[in-house]
């Protein structure tokens, strides 16, 4: 046991405490990946019912004093109204396979006079928004929309108006709700039908549904549990090798790299 003692000396102990602090910190990150592993494994439970459910009516899903719940994001929404383009609002800067573009956010006025923000689609444009005269019209009178439900944007949503076109960065019922005097549902509809469906050219892209994979929060639990594991196999080697050193198992690290460097010439 005297050729242990060693590992009681200042070097040793404080050596000790470092891949300690390392090891515990490795773990504490990957228990952190794997939380947000089972966080996005029952996020995506919950869109994955929601985009294929049954419709919802307008009311059971919206509010117009409070945002929309988490759990609701994704819910397929039936509503019914007219379309409203004087309003129309284009959301800037939004890309697609590398083309400049807006989506065309057209509000729905529903029977109460209340309207429903409602992402018709994709245009592409050539500037930051498009001109009034070129956004595809949506259908004329009473109009049946089924979507999905979305919740405000919490950033980059304030709503400019220049010649004569409303636009923004980000969709925000509120913001819109100021710029236009309407009073709106809080949060908003990615279009998937319409009925009597739109006959104006060009047609608008569908927007994207979400991507339901797991990320790399796995791996990535994994790489810092590895991490930890090394740090102590390092600790414990070096210890060894510090014991073999003082019971004379081994030459000293030094005398090994002469040693090593003597027999290569």
């Amino acid at each position: 046991m005297r050729s242990l003692s060693f590992l009681i000396s200042r070097r040793w102990i404080t050596f000790a405490l470092v891949v300690g602090l390392l090891a515990y910190f490795a773990w504490w990150l990957g228990e952190w990946q794997f939380h947000r592993l089972h966080d996005r494994e029952h996020r995506n439970a919950v869109t994955e019912a929601n985009l294929h459910g049954t419709p919802s009516s307008l009311r059971e899903v919206y509010s117009t004093d409070e945002p929309l719940p988490a759990t609701s994001e994704w819910k397929r929404v039936t509503a019914t109204g007219t379309y409203d383009p004087d309003h129309t609002l284009q959301i800037r800067y939004r890309t697609f396979e590398g083309n400049g573009g807006v989506e065309v956010v057209v509000p729905l006025t529903t029977s109460t006079g209340t309207v429903l923000l409602v992402d018709r689609g994709w245009l592409q444009t050539e500037k930051a928004t498009a001109p009034a005269s070129a956004v595809p019209a949506p259908p004329q009178g009473q109009v049946v929309v089924t979507g999905w439900a979305r919740a405000d944007a919490t950033d980059s949503n304030e709503v400019d108006k220049a010649d004569g076109v409303l636009s923004t960065r980000a969709v925000s019922s509120r913001t819109y709700d100021e710029a236009t005097g309407l009073t709106a549902f809080q949060g908003w509809l990615q279009l998937e039908s319409e009925s009597p469906a739109a006959t104006a050219k060009p047609a608008l892209r569908p927007g994207d549904l979400p991507d339901l994979g797991n990320g790399p929060h796995f791996f990535y639990g994994l790489q810092w549990w590895f991490f930890g594991v090394l740090a102590v196999f390092g600790f414990g080697y070096l210890a060894y090798d510090e014991w073999a050193v003082l019971t004379g198992r081994r030459l000293p690290r030094d005398q090994r790299v002469s040693k090593r460097s003597d027999t290569s010439e």
